[in-house]
């Protein structure tokens, strides 16, 4: 009965992760044509959602896990820091600290 309950508490969480997920994309295009601050706090949500999603820490950015990486000389986390760096120079580096 126990298993029974928590799957269902996991299912009306997913409902309610879904109707965040619309509201947040909606501030994201919103943000993406006006700048708006809330967007940036968005998207760094969805950053640690997908390090979740791929192992990692909840409290953790992929960037910030990829420059760790970096300095292990992980190559896919490598890989990742220069494909960000092109986006903003010293990316991975910089959410280290953060």
């Amino acid at each position: 009965m126990k298993k029974l309950k928590y799957r269902f508490a996991l299912l009306v969480f997913l409902i309610g992760a879904q109707l965040a997920h619309i509201v947040a994309s909606v501030v994201m295009i919103a943000a993406i044509f006006n700048a708006h601050p809330r967007g940036r706090r968005v998207a760094i949500g969805y950053d640690q959602l997908g390090n979740v999603a791929t192992g990692g820490s909840e409290d953790e950015t992929i960037s910030s896990r990829a420059g760790r990486g970096t300095r292990e000389g992980r190559v896919i986390w490598c890989l990742l820091c220069k494909m960000l760096d092109w986006i903003e120079e010293n990316h991975c580096e910089d959410s280290l600290g953060q």
